[in-house]
Parts: structure tokens; sequence; C-alpha cells
């Protein structure tokens, strides 16, 4: 999700001065969208929007955000979440460790990282639809979606931010070209796959209703 705000945003204007809670890439590109990225824990992300300290906050989805009570604190719930698309575990090995075992036991640490990381995603689909859910028709969330150009220019200044730090490290610019060829790959493929289906099932190219 975009975030919890206590501010309407209808426009581009609506992001100057806006003091956010969102840290890493996605506060510079507040920052240069005119707004104040502020860096805090999760334990003080509800007292500080309860208290105006701060505008607006991301955390991470329904499920966590109701468990916050984000709802508690703040008027609107937006979306999408442009700063973090998709997030998954991580398990650290050490190489030569790792490379000591045998081939067979190689494959089962791997795969167990594998299945943990789907069994999360799977869980989480599930989670945030029902917090989702709840939020919307038990708490009345007021959800709303960013309005497109507000998108627009935060997917621009997402790309300059990314393309910018791809030009400053050799390994950074090779990951950021594996992921820009795969991105138009996958986009391409998903619009007449997942993107198709979805829009034919609903109808209309707008979500389901909670």
């Amino acid at each position: 999700m975009a975030g919890w705000f206590n501010k309407e945003i209808n426009s581009v204007d609506d992001l100057e001065g806006l003091k956010m809670r969102i840290p890493g890439l996605g506060g510079e590109v507040l920052h240069r969208a005119g707004g104040t990225p502020v860096s805090l824990p999760g334990g003080e992300i509800f007292t500080s929007l309860q208290s105006g300290n701060i505008d607006a906050t991301e955390w991470v989805g329904p499920y966590n955000d109701l468990a916050f009570g984000l709802h508690k604190a703040a008027r609107y719930y937006y979306y999408p979440g442009w700063h973090e698309p998709g997030t998954t575990l991580e398990s650290f090995i050490n190489k030569e460790a790792y490379d000591a075992l045998p081939k067979d036991l190689q494959r089962i640490v791997t795969n167990a990282c594998r299945v943990a990381n789907q069994d999360m995603l799977a869980e989480y689909t599930a989670r945030n639809n029902d917090a989702l859910h709840t939020l919307v028709n038990k708490h009345k969330v007021d959800l709303r979606r960013l309005p497109d150009p507000v998108i627009a220019k935060l997917k621009a200044l997402s790309d300059e931010v990314v393309g910018e730090i791809a030009e400053k490290d050799r390994k950074a610019r090779k990951v950021y070209e594996s992921f820009i060829r795969f991105r138009d790959q996958v986009m391409a493929w998903h619009d007449v796959s997942e993107r198709a289906y979805l829009n034919a099932r609903a109808g209309t190219g707008a979500p389901t209703r909670c």
C-alpha cells in the first residue's frame, strides 16, 4: 500500500511539504517531489501520525497495518504501493559452509529457502485480503487510489533516483540493466496474462470490491 495519510492527495502539488515516514529510496523520491521524508522506527509511527508530527506513513499492507491500528490515526488509505512493490525474505549462509555440503543437502537448503518465501507470499495474499475487507467494511476506512498524475510523477522520479545509483557503481549497473530487461519482458507478458485475466474477471480495469 502507498500508506496512511491525514491529507488528501489530489494532485502532485499535495506532495509539497508532506511529512511522511518513508525511508530509503522511496524517501528520496518523496523529497524530490517536494515532500519531507521522516525516518521513524515502527514503534513510533502510530503516535507520530496521531499527534500530527507526520502527515502520512507507509508501513507494509493491510494485515500488518490493521495490527498496528493505523486506521485509528489516519483518515485515508492510499494505493498502490509504488515505493516497495515486492518484498522477499532473505537467508544469509556462509559460502564456505554451503559449498562444503553434499549436493543433495545444498538443494535441500536452497529449496527450503524458496518454500519459506513462497509460503510467506501466499499467507500475506490471503491475510491482506481479509484485513483490507475488515478495514473498509468494519472500520469504514477511506480507501483511495493515488491519482494518475501523482503516480506518473513518482514513477519518473523513481526512474531518476534508481538510474543515478546505477551510474555510480559497476555492480549496481549490472543489476539495474538485468532488472530493466526482465521488467520490460514480464510487463509485455502480463499484459496478455495476469493483467488481462484480472481485468476480465472484474469486468473492468478497476479493482474488485473489498
